[in-house]
């Protein structure tokens, strides 16, 4: 069984709609769907899903925002990566300190978190291994997709210094996917890499 592993965004969980469409959308095709809650903290989420990958051996992985910062970095697996956010540190130190609620449920019923100097720092540390071992295979195995109307985030330049742009793609949407973005960008792309 072909298996597909979903990294959401900050503030999210693993049952995020994204998470429930793709699972939808790849059930008729035999398809697993595993999508876990991250953990809070940067270097655990970094540790915990090494771990994962060598165990559930995934066949893609897809990472939206924050989700597609930690997916980069899962090497050796292709990966889509959907409005990726490779500056968390920075764009949490100036809009997002205190506390904050989860947007989707998680599995430990926790409803809301806080972000603090300790969490940007080792967002820091993790970003520090970003693009550390890109090679000519691992630009094969990923892609990029930007919102054209995102207005959270902007990490183009880095995708291409570091991907180029053979799997650079822009889509019509905002930085949040909904179905619309998911079933027309998304989805034919999942479907050719697992040669469904």
């Amino acid at each position: 069984m072909r298996k597909l592993l979903y990294l959401h965004g900050f503030a999210s969980a693993g049952s995020s709609g994204t998470a429930v469409h793709l699972r939808n959308m790849l059930y008729e095709y035999g398809v697993e769907v595993v999508s876990p809650d991250l953990p809070i903290m940067p270097q655990e989420a970094l540790a915990f899903l090494k771990a994962l990958v060598a165990q559930e051996q995934p066949d893609l992985i897809v990472g939206t925002s924050m989700g597609a910062m930690y997916a980069e970095q899962m090497y050796g697996t292709p990966r889509i990566l959907v409005n990726p956010s490779f500056h968390m540190a920075k764009h949490l130190t100036f809009q997002g300190m205190g506390r904050h609620e989860f947007l989707n449920k998680r599995q430990d019923g926790a409803r809301d978190f806080k972000v603090d100097k300790a969490m940007i720092a080792q967002f820091r540390e993790v970003e520090k291994t970003s693009f550390s071992r890109v090679t000519a295979e691992e630009k094969a195995l990923v892609w990029g997709f930007f919102g054209k109307n995102d207005k959270f985030v902007n990490c183009q330049p880095e995708f291409k210094k570091a991907y180029g742009t053979e799997h650079f793609r822009i889509f019509d949407g905002e930085h949040h996917l909904n179905d619309t973005v998911l079933k027309r960008d998304i989805f034919p792309l999942v479907k050719q890499i697992l040669n469904l």
